[in-house]
């Protein structure tokens, strides 16, 4: 984690960034400060974890998804990153399971 914002080609921001079996994530942006608002420590704790775990998903190979409630769905505002889950939906997992990455019990 880094407090400094991120950008990348071709976009305004990120909120984390995945290259190869590294990631990071910036708390920029998912401070409840940066919008002109008082700190939420809960609500930068959620945040931060649905990025490091979309994040994670990346370095585990998964790309982003199309499902609005999957961690995995690209966030480009800190809205569609509150109204999605922490947690990867049944089509995510499946690929996680196939590729070895996550076994269920």
């Amino acid at each position: 984690m880094i407090e400094e914002d991120l950008f990348v080609a071709r976009t305004n921001f990120v909120f984390g960034l995945a290259l190869g079996r590294k990631a990071m994530i910036s708390l920029a942006r998912l401070r409840q400060e940066f919008y002109g608002l008082p700190p939420n420590q809960g609500l930068l704790r959620e945040r931060a974890k649905k990025e490091a775990v979309h994040e994670l998903g990346h370095v585990f190979g998964l790309p982003h998804c199309p499902n609005a409630g999957c961690v995995m769905r690209f966030s480009r505002t800190i809205r569609e990153t509150d109204f999605k889950s922490s947690r990867f939906c049944g089509r995510c997992l499946k690929t996680l399971e196939s590729s070895g990455v996550l076994a269920r019990s």
